[in-house]
């Protein structure tokens, strides 16, 4: 499963985002690419590994819409936990990348008091909703066959996992029917 969700992030960080360029840029060439060029405060649709390397040279920035932090963290955290029990809410897009691109870049600016209490705080939202979630998901993939209604608002990452744990309750349910009917192991 780690090769499978190490795929939904190759996807994400070739997906097409909206970033602001800061400043004028001249037209680069990467190896079969080019990348602009830019005008200061134009906005352009351009890779997000691109603009993530962009944006840490200062060269452009992220739309305001676009950004991911503690906050997306409890409005998710509050949308799941007034759900009704046995519903799963639906997620922002690209909600796990960026989600782990968020944490892991909070925990490298850990070095202030502030930073590192952030980090922690938002670490222990992402645990919550990732705890609840799984629990959910466990609960819908061990009950009978779901419908797309409810296995549509589920990420990627989960449908993951949700499809290879109704596949192992299914087997198991189905061996240990078999056994009781046949009186065979």
């Amino acid at each position: 499963m780690p090769l499978q969700i190490k795929h939904l992030d190759f996807r994400f960080e070739n997906s097409l985002v909206k970033a602001v360029a800061n400043k004028n840029y001249p037209e680069t060439k990467l190896a079969g690419l080019t990348v602009g060029p830019f005008e200061e405060g134009n906005e352009y649709e351009i890779y997000f590994w691109v603009a993530e390397k962009l944006a840490e040279e200062g060269i452009m920035h992220f739309r305001e819409d676009a950004r991911f932090g503690a906050t997306e963290l409890y409005k998710v955290q509050w949308k799941e936990r007034v759900q009704v029990a046995g519903q799963i809410s639906e997620l922002p897009e690209d909600f796990y990348p960026k989600l782990r691109r968020y944490l892991n870049d909070t925990k490298k600016e850990a070095t202030q008091l502030e930073k590192m209490q952030e980090y922690e705080k938002s670490k222990q939202l992402a645990c919550d909703i990732v705890n609840s979630r799984l629990r959910k998901i466990i609960a819908l993939s061990s009950g009978p066959t779901q419908t797309d209604q409810i296995t549509k608002r589920m990420a990627n990452e989960e449908h993951l996992i949700y499809d290879q744990l109704e596949k192992l309750i299914t087997n198991w349910r189905n061996t240990i029917l078999q056994c009781e009917t046949t009186g065979e192991p």
